[in-house]
């Protein structure tokens, strides 16, 4: 049997991470370089990597920055280029760029509605065309993690786009669990709860974060840290036989009624 090290190690991996110069991805990242993946951060702002490689590189480990639109299936398509050119491989893909709205449903304006969907949802779809072929065609035992949202179980007032784009993450990970199962390819989504980020910000006014508290058992927003552990855990060799699933930090949010 693998020791506990062992099943929650990413030695020799290489992990890409759509969205790693966001807070929460970022701190993935973080998490999966201290596993020992080397891992790629990708996103658009050159500066906010740059403070997340500083921290990866000071605690030894290996990482670098790849600009790309993750709506763009050409750009994601060169970012695999260049990942297989620089590490020779990958195995562990997040799909984690996502952005926020609060505006009433009857006020939404179509370019809003098309630039949600087309980051929450048409770039992971992209990501796992582009990097699932790499991984079927080349037999590549890998993990693939989408970052989903409560919104996408449970409808979430507020944020109507948003819940309709994470609501299809979650649809397309089972179908590409049960699609690509037989080849060792494991797709999950990752659920947070409420953890405060950059694109939830403008929704979390204090009445809105008072409501949030009253149906949060622990009573308190989640830490970036633990949803590093779950992460890890869909990752590394220790979730070997988890596929198709839905893992939720959330604090007790989604056990809660009244």
């Amino acid at each position: 049997m693998s020791s506990i090290f062992e099943l929650f190690s990413l030695q020799e991996k290489t992990a890409i991470v759509i969205g790693g110069t966001g807070e929460l991805c970022g701190a993935v990242a973080e998490g999966f370089a201290s596993a020992g993946a080397e891992v790629v951060l990708v996103g658009r702002d050159a500066s906010k990597a740059e403070k997340r490689l500083d921290a990866i590189h000071s605690a030894g480990g290996r990482g670098y920055f790849i600009p790309a639109d993750a709506g763009s299936k050409a750009d994601l398509q060169l970012l695999l280029d260049q990942v297989l050119e620089r590490s020779g491989k990958c195995s562990v893909l997040v799909n984690g760029a996502g952005v926020n709205s609060p505006t009433p449903f009857l006020d939404i304006p179509e370019d809003e509605y098309d630039r949600i969907m087309n980051i929450n949802t048409k770039a992971v779809f992209l990501a796992c065309q582009v990097f699932g072929r790499y991984f079927v065609d080349q037999k590549v035992p890998a993990s693939v993690i989408n970052l989903g949202s409560m919104s996408g179980l449970t409808p979430l007032s507020r944020v109507f786009t948003y819940s309709m784009s994470k609501a299809a993450v979650h649809n397309l990970s089972k179908n590409l669990a049960r699609e690509w199962a037989p080849l060792g390819i494991r797709v999950n989504t990752l659920v947070p709860g409420f953890f405060p980020a950059e694109q939830n910000k403008k929704v979390l006014v204090p009445e809105r974060i008072a409501k949030i508290m009253a149906h949060t058992p622990m009573n308190r927003f989640g830490e970036a840290r633990e949803l590093v552990a779950a992460a890890l855990l869909l990752a590394a060799d220790g979730g070997s036989f988890i596929t198709g699933h839905e893992m939720v930090v959330d604090g007790g949010y989604s056990a809660m009624t009244i």
